[in-house]
């Protein structure tokens, strides 16, 4: 199989500038720099003009109207919101994240870089609008979800339980209290495409899903594990399946909240399902002919046009397909 390319979500561009993002006072001047660009997340969502096709950008100095905070992520105890420096581009124009902690409605006309006004913006999360962003935007938005979600999961010391500090543009917490240094977590998981001998393809559908959605089968790497591993071990676990021959195709960050999916496809040396009724309730082995019936008639829908998943089964069915949940 060929590997994916252009990932919806693995089209990150900019600079992460990750040596000297450890000065605060370059951090600081970046967010001075009256060029300067700053996305605002709230609860996983972003401002993004209403027919998805761009990322709207707020001005820092803006936001430090509205009651800031240190933008080397600094911040106190006082609630204010955390900034997280996320890198160059190519004009050296800096880009931050927001934890934001206001109302939508905050952010109006006169805080927004290009002075859209309010009705042609709207609030969209990662899986609605992260194919039809432009590469700049998307690699932006997966990077300011992926921080904001990690710090504000990881508020404390795990060694000693103290109140830890954000530093490093946003890429470390430290704890004043012990000094240690915590970095951003990420999960690897692996999500496999696996086809038979009459190179029909293996698709899956978990417990907590609606009748008719099926994906690809993915699970977490465990401590120690090599990905082949993984693969091979997730593939029998939840259907029965014995696979070899796993394949490397591509990864993309899916921060929902930290995972890195590690896409792969796998031959199966067996074909009879048994599914272990926990995660997996369903799953069946589809020709292209058959695949292809069942989406069009409904019976079946595939995973979103963002995920690494859809690309894995678009790649073995070899051209797109119709319908999504």
């Amino acid at each position: 199989m060929p590997r994916l390319s252009s990932l919806a979500l693995a089209r990150a561009t900019l600079d992460r500038a990750t040596e000297r993002r450890r000065d605060p006072d370059w951090v600081a001047a970046r967010w001075a720099d009256e060029r300067a660009r700053a996305v605002p997340v709230l609860a996983g969502d972003v401002p993004v003009a209403d027919d998805l096709t761009s990322l709207v950008y707020v001005s820092p100095a803006a936001l430090d109207a509205l009651g800031g905070a240190d933008p080397a992520g600094d911040a106190g105890e006082g609630g204010t919101e955390e900034r997280y420096f996320l890198g160059l581009d190519e004009a050296d124009v800096p880009y931050f994240a927001v934890a934001f902690t206001g109302a939508s409605e905050d952010l109006g006309p006169d805080v927004l870089l290009d002075g859209r006004p309010a009705e042609k913006v709207r609030w969209a999360g990662l899986r609605e609008v992260g194919g039809t962003l432009p590469d700049r935007d998307a690699g932006v938005v997966v990077h300011a979800v992926a921080l904001v979600n990690w710090h504000a999961a990881h508020q404390h010391c795990a060694r000693c339980g103290a109140r830890t500090r954000p530093t490093d543009g946003g890429h470390v917490r430290r704890c004043p209290a012990c000094e240690t240094q915590h970095f951003p977590r990420t999960d690897p998981a692996i999500i496999v495409l696996v086809t038979d001998a009459e190179d029909r393809c293996l698709l899956g559908r978990q417990g907590s899903w609606p009748v008719g959605r099926f994906s690809t089968l993915a699970g977490f790497v465990e401590p120690g594990e090599p990905l082949e591993h993984a693969v091979a071990r997730e593939v029998h676990e939840e259907t029965g399946i014995h696979v070899v021959d796993a394949e490397y195709a591509g990864s993309q960050p899916w921060p929902f909240p930290s995972s890195l999916m590690l896409g792969f496809f796998a031959r199966a040396i067996s074909t009879r399902i048994q599914v272990d009724e926990e995660e997996i309730v369903e799953a069946r082995w589809l020709s292209r002919a058959d695949l292809k019936a069942a989406v069009e008639s409904g019976e079946l829908l595939l995973p979103g046009e963002v995920s690494i998943a859809r690309r894995l089964i678009e790649t073995w069915y070899g051209s797109p397909l119709s319908g999504s949940w």
